[in-house]
């Protein structure tokens, strides 16, 4: 259980650093321009709250931990890399097929980014956990 945590407390820091710079830097940028009209002008955040508990659960369930039991490195950014990029293409293919405005742009956009941000949480985790486990 403390490994999860550790592993979850290392993902969480990770994900919420990474995603509050590229809103920040990228809402203006990318998205506006292109979907704007479909933007609020304000977040929710219940249920961005619950996004963030859920995804950085899925990161460590699917990716951190069985990299942590048993293949290390190579297996964590694989599954994690996996994850990010099935979760995104999740969200913006469907939004694609089905909302009369939505970029390609964003959607390849996005993909890259979740791949990414994923991979970088998880490996964060994954050091948290093996940095604890080892003290």
């Amino acid at each position: 259980m403390i490994q999860f945590a550790v592993a979850y407390v290392g993902t969480a820091l990770a994900m919420l650093v990474l995603d509050i710079i590229w809103l920040t830097q990228m809402v203006n940028r990318l998205y506006q321009p292109r979907i704007g009209e479909l933007l609020a002008e304000k977040p929710s955040m219940p249920p961005a709250v619950i996004f963030y508990l859920l995804y950085v659960t899925g990161i460590v369930v699917l990716a951190v931990l069985p990299a942590l039991r048993e293949g290390g490195w190579k297996r964590l950014l694989v599954h994690a890399a996996v994850f990010g990029l099935v979760a995104y293409a999740t969200y913006d293919l469907t939004n694609q097929a089905t909302l009369k405005t939505w970029s390609t742009t964003i959607t390849v956009v996005d993909m890259a980014w979740g791949t990414f941000i994923t991979t970088v949480s998880a490996s964060a985790g994954f050091a948290a956990a093996r940095w604890f486990a080892a003290r």
